[in-house]
């Protein structure tokens, strides 16, 4: 018997793991989501906002508690009396021959639209050269020539000021391909940018070195859950988490209150670390990507059924 999680089977092929086997991996996910998840839950308790840590459980719609989840992904199938009750829920059916694993079949039929979308995305980012000259602008953007009041974490001063922060914006060539960044513009900042990306064109747009790209990893890995292996969903929300780090570390917000260090990517120095940066979790992102889309083709090439 293998003890593998995060690598389906292939070709019809089944990994079988006994109760002694999968119980300790799901043990070691809820220790290691307990863990990521400590902090947001501490403050959620007593009413305290955090501007960078909280961004992923506010900004994306997977709840903690689902996070916490442990799934094997497809072609495992999980022996005894425990295995049974994941039986209550949509995804699983008993296998055949015993055990209970993922319904690849109802999965698919269910999911079908998601599970199209993320595979053309994702295949679409991996077939296209990064582009690392960015530098974050895409924060200074959002808050471009906005009346203080009316500024996202009106809590954190800007470091450069009000007018320090326009003068960055009006200085800088503006590239930003990532839909879900660009809507979130000032209208004053939207026609400074050079493409004007849409919810329809994101598979023609999104790219390897956009931060919010590699963050996004997470949304799909979570929207095509229970396919995904637990260990795997994680694995993308620490990458987004570190990601989301970086992204406020080179926005214009002062954030040294919290403990972070700026980017100055006003500067050739900060420009330099911010690719630096950008450049690694690329590539973390790539091994990742490569994970999600041998998910992504197991599902769309099952058998029905057995």
């Amino acid at each position: 018997m293998t003890t593998t999680t995060s690598t389906p089977a292939r070709g019809g092929q089944r990994s079988v793991l006994a109760e002694h086997q999968w119980r300790p991996l799901e043990e070691r996910h809820h220790e290691r989501a307990d863990a990521l998840l400590a902090g947001h839950l501490d403050r959620r308790r007593r009413g305290v906002a955090h501007p960078v840590e909280d961004f992923l459980f506010t900004y994306y719609s997977h709840k903690p508690a689902h996070l916490r989840r442990w799934h094997p992904g497809p072609g495992v199938v999980l022996l005894g009396d425990g295995a049974r009750d994941r039986l209550d829920g949509r995804w699983y059916r008993e296998a055949p021959g015993g055990g209970v694993e993922l319904d690849v079949a109802a999965f698919r039929a269910a999911r079908a639209t998601p599970l199209r979308f993320v595979t053309s995305l994702l295949r679409a980012i991996d077939r296209r050269p990064a582009n690392f000259g960015c530098f974050g602008l895409h924060e200074w953007a959002m808050v471009y020539r906005l009346p203080p009041e009316q500024v996202r974490h009106s809590a954190v001063p800007l470091r450069l000021g009000p007018e320090g922060t326009d003068r960055v914006v009006e200085e800088h060539r503006i590239r930003c391909s990532h839909f879900d960044a660009f809507r979130f513009f000032t209208p004053e900042a939207r026609p400074l940018n050079q493409l004007r990306p849409t919810r329809d064109s994101q598979v023609e747009l999104d790219q390897p070195g956009c931060l919010h790209a590699t963050m996004d990893y997470y949304k799909w890995a979570y929207k095509l859950a229970p396919a995904v292996p637990g260990d795997l969903v994680l694995d993308c929300f620490e990458l987004a988490r570190d990601v989301r780090e970086l992204d406020m570390r080179a926005s214009p917000y002062d954030l040294s209150a919290h403990g972070y260090t700026p980017v100055a990517i006003e500067t050739p120095e900060g420009k330099a670390e911010y690719v630096t940066a950008q450049r690694s979790f690329a590539e973390r992102g790539a091994a990742l990507r490569a994970r999600l889309l041998q998910i992504c083709e197991t599902l769309n090439t099952a058998p029905d059924r057995d």
